[in-house]
């Protein structure tokens, strides 16, 4: 039997190599439309007030699902900085942000104890399914208020567990007490404003909390008119 030469085999297996990836690709748009349906990106976007313009950062972005969602809608005006501890997670993100030609989208390399984003540079820093995996919360709380503009939000999308363990014991199950986190906000400086409805993914017991904390406008004025944040409704009536 003859064997492959170095260079059939390469002509043999790249166009396998490029299929797979090809796949690959599609796979994860026909996941993330399924998110679309029960994460309702449009809707978190709405009642945070992101808009044309607008600069958010996404910590702890993963594969960057809500990046690409909030580069849409912040377009070419506004910014998005895309957070990760993760090499690999950041390079996907910036490949398909040059693909795409979004300039708007910065990838940053944080540290577990600071995202290391620009001080009072951000409107709204988003948390989605990471901050139960913060063992150095109080010093990313810190990082991301200073982060913050002044009247900013925070918002915290993680999945609820039953309050009065010790905290590591919810890092394997990869879940958190909403009483911890408005605790750890509280002490950090954050303001809570609202809790929205949770979010349940098809055929899965686990539920999601959405909580929104604001960075005081500026200190002994938070209850001056024009310092409260009103919420849009959407359409649906999900919040």
């Amino acid at each position: 039997m003859r064997s492959l030469s170095r260079t059939g085999l390469s002509k043999y297996l790249f166009p396998l190599f490029v299929l797979t990836l090809y796949a690959t690709g599609l796979a994860a748009q026909d996941d993330w439309k399924v998110r679309d349906d029960w994460e309702k990106p449009q809707e978190v976007m709405d009642v945070l007030g992101i808009k044309a313009g607008s600069a958010v950062a996404d910590v702890g972005a993963g594969e960057g699902y809500f990046t690409f969602h909030l580069a849409s809608r912040v377009g070419p005006t506004g910014k998005v900085y895309a957070e990760d501890i993760l090499d690999d997670r950041l390079e996907k993100i910036h490949e398909r942000a040059m693909k795409e030609k979004l300039a708007q989208i910065e990838t940053i390399h944080g540290e577990t104890d600071n995202p290391r984003l620009p001080p009072e540079g951000s409107d709204v820093v988003l948390i989605s399914n990471a901050y139960h995996e913060m063992r150095d919360y109080d010093k990313m709380l810190q990082a991301i208020f200073r982060a913050l503009k002044p009247g900013g939000l925070l918002a915290i999308i993680d999945a609820p567990a039953a309050p009065g363990k010790p905290r590591a014991s919810y890092y394997d199950r990869h879940r958190i007490p909403e009483k911890l986190v408005r605790q750890d906000t509280a002490r950090n400086g954050f303001t809570f404003l609202r809790q929205l409805p949770t979010f349940t993914p098809p055929d899965s017991d686990r539920t999601y909390f959405f909580l929104i904390f604001q960075k005081p406008a500026a200190p002994l004025q938070s209850d001056l008119p024009g310092d409260r944040i009103e919420f849009p409704t959407s359409g649906n009536g999900l919040f």
